[in-house]
């Protein structure tokens, strides 16, 4: 997911990604342990998304 479409999304939308993304580096740390994890670059993406989301949340804290 972009930054221009993180920026784009209303709070409760924001609170609903954040919950998806950090779902699925759940998921892929539990398939990385598994040894089904094909593609490893998918790990530092997810945490990336993760970052992304927490910092447009606490740009918006931060103007209110």
């Amino acid at each position: 997911m972009k930054i221009a479409e993180i920026r784009e999304l209303n709070d409760v939308e924001l609170a609903k990604q954040l919950e998806e993304a950090y779902q699925e580096l759940f998921n892929l740390r539990f398939r990385l342990a598994t040894r089904q994890l094909v593609n490893h670059r998918e790990i530092p993406r997810a945490k990336k998304t993760v970052a992304r989301i927490k910092t447009i949340m606490k740009e918006r804290e931060d103007i209110r």
